[in-house]
């Protein structure tokens, strides 16, 4: 596994918040992940990340196979390599070998409930234009919540490949992977518990995932991701909140050039800010090592360039979620 522009702290070497994150990580899931090992510098970050994937996909609650396919779907929909790997070899994990394979190639799934789940899980990617919204549940549609922010960071910090020359594609590899993470994928996860690890989350749980700890978590997530834009002035926020509505998830043909005429007119930290910001909210695999060592000028801590990605991540993710708002769906 390669990190892009750093690597972080060894997770044995983790204390306090962050060591007991990785704990429950070990207890619920496959180990501290390499995209949640990235973010480790901003812990509220790690947490609140954590605590929605946690919430939102592991949970007991509404079927795990369904959570799966929306995560691989989303993950296609952002074309985030990585991610569509790990979920196949999760929906492996799950006895789902077949469905897994279909998933992989970018096929339809011959079940109609899967077929659904994943239409509606691309269609998220440009919801406006969608007239996209949720029929499901908080778990469902707060697992798609997750996947949008985690697709971007893992693109903008990790390489796309989990195992050396992408043997994760090959189907014994991702079926084999399924079979060592059986165990864990199956075993039944108590809600809430994540919760603990938090703190207090100044927003309110949105309307859409009612008292769930879904909602909470995903309220955490908000308030510790738009942190990362008081890094930019007000005019370069607006720059990157602006974009993110109108241009409403396409798909920049040539993302560097693209990104390089919407901060033109900014100067200093801010142009450098504003076009990483930018590429995590549309093509986060793009941000390249000549756009880091420019804002490492003015901001060289790792923590900062985890915290200016997850703002570009979170605020392309806050531009689903307003879908969801039933005033916002009546202007449509």
């Amino acid at each position: 596994m390669a990190y892009r522009f750093f690597t972080p702290a060894p997770a044995r070497a983790a204390t306090g918040r962050t060591a007991q994150i990785y704990q429950q990580m070990r207890t619920d899931f496959i180990g501290p992940p390499p995209m949640f090992q990235a973010i480790s510098a901003v812990p509220e970050l790690l947490a609140a990340a954590w605590a929605l994937m946690r919430e939102a996909l592991l949970a007991e609650g509404a079927g795990r196979v369904e959570r799966e396919v929306v995560a691989a779907a989303v993950s296609r929909a952002n074309r985030c390599r990585f991610c569509v790997d790990a979920h196949v070899t999760l929906l492996h994990a799950l006895d789902e070998h077949e469905l897994a394979e279909i998933i992989a190639g970018g096929e339809t799934p011959p079940i109609r409930e899967y077929a659904e789940l994943a239409d509606w899980a691309a269609a998220s990617r440009n919801p406006r234009a969608a007239g996209w919204s949720s029929p499901y549940g908080p778990q469902v549609t707060g697992t798609l919540l997750a996947f949008h922010f985690i697709n971007r960071v893992v693109s903008a910090l990790l390489a796309p490949d989990l195992l050396p020359g992408g043997l994760q594609r090959l189907p014994a590899v991702r079926n084999v992977g399924g079979r060592l993470y059986a165990r864990t994928v199956r075993e039944p996860k108590e809600p809430g518990r994540s919760l603990a690890l938090l703190g207090a989350a100044s927003t309110a749980p949105p309307g859409w995932a009612g008292d769930s700890p879904v909602g909470a978590a995903y309220a955490a997530l908000i308030d510790a991701a738009t942190k990362g834009g008081g890094l930019l002035s007000d005019t370069a926020r607006r720059t990157v909140t602006g974009t993110v509505r109108w241009e409403d998830g396409r798909h920049p043909v040539e993302p560097a050039e693209w990104a390089a005429d919407l901060v033109r007119d900014l100067t200093g930290s801010d142009q450098v800010g504003a076009r990483i910001a930018l590429l995590a909210a549309f093509a986060p695999g793009a941000i390249d090592a000549r756009d880091v060592a420019h804002w490492r000028l003015s901001y060289p801590s790792e923590a900062d360039l985890v915290r200016l990605v997850a703002y570009g991540a979170i605020t392309a993710t806050a531009h689903v979620a307003r879908s969801l708002e039933p005033a916002h769906r009546a202007l449509r």
